[in-house]
Formats: structure tokens, sequence, C-alpha cells
């Protein structure tokens, strides 16, 4: 009797109640025993919430054991050591291209496939260094991975870690690597040069060169169960050692002119304007990174929101602000894409950018002439 068919809106109303009420242990028994209701009348729906139940016991067994081990914190400050990110759907995808795209999806594909890979006998990456300038993606790219592996995202806090008190230091270095070596996550060590140092760097003493060295034993020996990421801005810094320890290195270059243009393209969020816009944008934020660029465009469009202005008109105060930091020919090349715009006069295009009217005609006369041609 107490197996019999519910109406399906009553299971609806139960789960619901539990699920609000934060209560997951109270949600899987409520699911198993609909599991064993539904058995008779709709063997998918039950093998199916079997299967779900199957793989929440393991991930929640994980979860409680994880639960169990507290956040490492440094033992003056009583700070955490690390920043904690549980894994969201909601993660933006990094700006990726080429090989640095090629080499992020196939971190996932391996992790995504450990079946595959044990069965051949292999393991999977298990730490990597990330290389680049600031702003173009390392830390997007570790949260993305981490996102897409349904993992925890452990970010090194390196302003609790680092101390005057060097001894404390590799105490929390040691605290943190420890601590993440014991469950399946991705581990981002930030700003990797900071305790990465050469070891022959005359101003460091015996106790920073012994941490180096733990560091490059904990590289070595990292679990297959977790995913170590390593990020610098300065890889001169770096002991020569750390650069062979790590399974995989990508180096993030600076964006291209095309790929600032695309990241303009999908900072401005849909709005339309014309690709002469993305263009002269393209242009003027050129020497940024990809974090400047979405920050500066994520402004103009917040001030053209709150003024009920047209996003044209708050593009074009921005480049009258911006433009004294352009030298004489890149100035020369913003006139030429402002005055191809065909909401901007020639006139408009010369007040923005400091270049006469006549330069710009005759510009745009030699560009009309070669095209006709």
């Amino acid at each position: 009797m107490s197996d019999a068919r519910v109406p399906l809106e009553d299971d609806f109303l139960t789960l619901a109640r539990l699920a609000l009420g934060e209560k997951p242990q109270d949600v899987q028994l409520f699911l198993s025993r609909a599991a064993r209701r539904y058995r008779g009348d709709d063997q998918r729906v039950a093998d199916q919430l079997s299967a779900l139940l199957k793989t929440a016991g393991s991930r929640s067994s994980v979860l409680r054991r994880e639960a169990g081990i507290p956040v490492p914190v440094d033992s003056d400050s009583r700070l955490h050591l690390l920043r904690t990110e549980p894994p969201s759907s909601e993660a933006a995808a990094p700006l990726l291209v080429g090989e640095v795209e090629a080499q992020i999806k196939g971190l996932i594909h391996e992790r995504k496939n450990l079946g595959r890979l044990s069965a051949a006998g292999l393991e999977p990456t298990r730490s990597v260094l990330f290389v680049g300038p600031p702003g173009v993606g390392k830390t997007m790219s570790a949260r993305w991975i981490a996102s897409q592996l349904g993992l925890p995202l452990l970010i090194l806090d390196l302003s609790a870690v680092m101390s005057s008190f060097l001894g404390r230091t590799g105490n929390n270095v040691r605290a943190v690597l420890d601590y993440a070596k014991r469950q399946s996550c991705v581990l981002l060590l930030d700003e990797l040069d900071a305790i990465a140092k050469r070891r022959d760097d005359a101003t460091e003493i015996g106790e920073l060169k012994r941490l180096v060295t733990v560091l490059l034993q904990e590289i070595d020996e990292w679990p297959a169960s977790g995913l170590l990421v390593a990020a610098t801005n300065h890889p001169e810094l770096l002991d020569p050692a750390v650069w062979r320890r790590f399974d995989m290195l990508v180096r993030f270059p600076p964006p291209t002119q095309g790929e600032i243009g695309n990241a303009v393209r999908t900072f401005l969020g849909g709005h339309a304007v014309g690709d002469e816009w993305v263009d002269v944008l393209a242009v003027v934020l050129g020497h940024g990174s990809y974090s400047e660029i979405e920050k500066r465009i994520i402004a103009i469009r917040r001030a053209a929101a709150l003024s009920d202005k047209p996003l044209e008109a708050e593009l074009r105060k921005f480049l009258s602000s911006r433009i004294g930091e352009l030298d004489h020919t890149e100035k020369l090349a913003l006139a030429d894409k402002l005055a191809a715009i065909p909401t901007i006069s020639q006139r408009t295009a010369a007040d923005i950018t400091g270049v006469s009217r006549d330069t710009i005609r005759r510009r745009r006369s030699k560009v009309s002439g070669g095209n006709h041609g």
C-alpha cells in the first residue's frame, strides 16, 4: 500500500517543499521512494531516478568528506588562505582562440573521459602553467575549466599566504597544498612568481629556497584526482626548474586587432552598432587587455542607460576623452574610420581626433580613388 501511485501534482509539491527547505537528504529519500512507486507504471522514469540517485550519492559522499576538512587559515591573522568558488553553470566562457582554445578544451575533454584514459593505462594532465600578461583570460580560464568539470575552484590568496616571516609562509603554502590534494578540485596558484622565485636570487634567504623546493615536489606528486593550475604574469622571475615540472604550458598572447574587434562585439552585448564603430573601438582600445576592454565598454553602456542617450552618443564622448592617448599615426587611422561611419560627418571626425578636415578629406579621396581604380 505504501508504494501506491501518488498524483504527479502531489509529488511535485512535495519535492518543491523539500528542495526549498534545503534538505538534500530528505530530497534523496523522497526520490528513492518515488523510484520504487514508478517501477510498476513507468520503468523508464524509475530507472532514470535510480541512476540519478546513484550519481548524487557518490557526489554527496565526496562533498560530506570535503565539508569535514576545515579551510586552512593563517595562524596569526586567522584569515582564510584560500578562496573557494563552488562550481557554477553560469561561469562566463573566456575569449580564447587558436592554440590556447585547443589546449583548454583538451584539458576539459581529458577530464570528461577519464575512463578511456585509464583503459589505455594513462592519466590525465595533472598540472598546467598559464603564462601571459594581465587580463588575457588566465583566471577566467581556470574558472571555466572548473565549471565545465563541475568541480570547486580553490584560489590561493597570496595576500594571506605571503608573510614577512618566511617560516610561516612555508607553513601556509604547505597547508594550502595539503588541503587541496585531499579534494577533487581545481587549485589555482595565482601569481606563482611571488612564491616560486629563482632559487639563486641573492635577496632571498634559505627558507624561501626550501619553500620553492617543496613546491616543486608537490607539483611532481600532484594527484590525478585534481588539477593544479598555476598562473604568472612574469615568467622571467620563475625558477627554471618550475617550467619543467608542469605537464602542460599554455601561453596566453596579447589579443590581435581582429580578436579585440570580436571582444568588442561580445562586450557590447547585442547592441546594434555598425561594424565601423567596432573598428573604431578596436583602434582606441587596442592597447588594453580583454579585462580592461570589457570594463570600459560596460562603463559606456552603463552611462548610456543612465543618461537615456543613444549608445553612439556615449561612444563619441568616450572617444573624445581618449584621443589624447593616441599617437599621430593612430589619430589618422581613427579619423579615417570615423569618417567612414555614415552617421559621423568629417567635421565631427575632425573635432574628435584633432585631425584637420582637409587632411581627412584628402585621405578619404585617396581611398575612394583607390576603390574606383
